[in-house]
């Protein structure tokens, strides 16, 4: 079983649940809180819903109605986070394929095959995840930093991160696929041939034909009564 495939299957499944959490997060960004305690409130928003909290522990969250009246990097931000978590998923099936240790996949060259296919999934499910992210938290740095802007501006949620952290574990483990076939080439299995047991009779006939293989050397001798004169 080789380390390689190993560390390439945690980083790439941990880059999916991360990518599945990131996803489902409501913290792509959240307000500054106010620096009094008694009227806190922050709001923070995610791909699929709005929440508001305070500090007494109010807490509400409404999801998009509709998603017609919502912004076009929202809904740009959702495809791209759909195609990488669906993306992450087949490759994590297909990586439990391609493993040596699995009993299913075929043969060395066919695990080669889904090992190297399972990498370039996982590559562009953390490169989706990635332009996701990326695309989101532009728009919130150009807004925060804009003068002009005049409405509520927001900072850059935990989410955003957790989507990184994902995209770049999902980019790792694909490479390491995709650099683990020449191990498989390399390290073919080995293959064992059982010939079965020995049978008795034909021990005994190497033993009865080897019977005639020791003969004496040397002159023969012969001795008669009148030698002995």
């Amino acid at each position: 079983m080789s380390m390689a495939q190993i560390l390439a299957l945690v980083c790439g499944v941990g880059g999916f649940g991360a990518l599945v959490a990131a996803t489902t997060s409501n913290e792509w960004k959240v307000t500054t809180r106010a620096s009094s305690v008694i009227t806190a409130t922050w709001v923070y928003q995610g791909l699929w819903m709005n929440c508001a909290g305070n500090a007494l522990g109010s807490f509400h969250c409404r999801p998009h109605f509709t998603i017609f009246k919502v912004e076009g990097y929202i809904q740009a931000c959702r495809g791209l986070m759909i195609a990488a978590v669906s993306l992450g998923f087949f490759g994590s099936i297909f990586a439990l394929f391609g493993m040596k240790c699995t009993k299913v996949g075929g043969s060395d060259k066919a695990k080669a095959k889904l090992a190297c296919l399972a990498g370039i999934v996982f590559i562009l499910s953390g490169l989706c995840s990635m332009t996701g992210c990326s695309l989101y938290a532009n728009k919130i740095t150009t807004e925060f930093f804009d003068p002009l802007f005049m409405e509520q501006k927001y900072e850059l949620g935990a989410a955003l991160f957790i989507g990184w952290a994902g995209a770049s574990l999902c980019i790792i483990g694909g490479v390491i696929f995709c650099f683990s076939i020449s191990d498989n080439n390399k390290t073919p299995r080995m293959s064992y041939t059982y010939n079965g047991p020995t049978s008795v009779t034909s021990s005994r006939t190497k033993y009865h034909g080897g019977e005639g293989d020791f003969k004496t050397t040397g002159p023969s001798k012969q001795f008669d009564k009148n030698a002995y004169v």
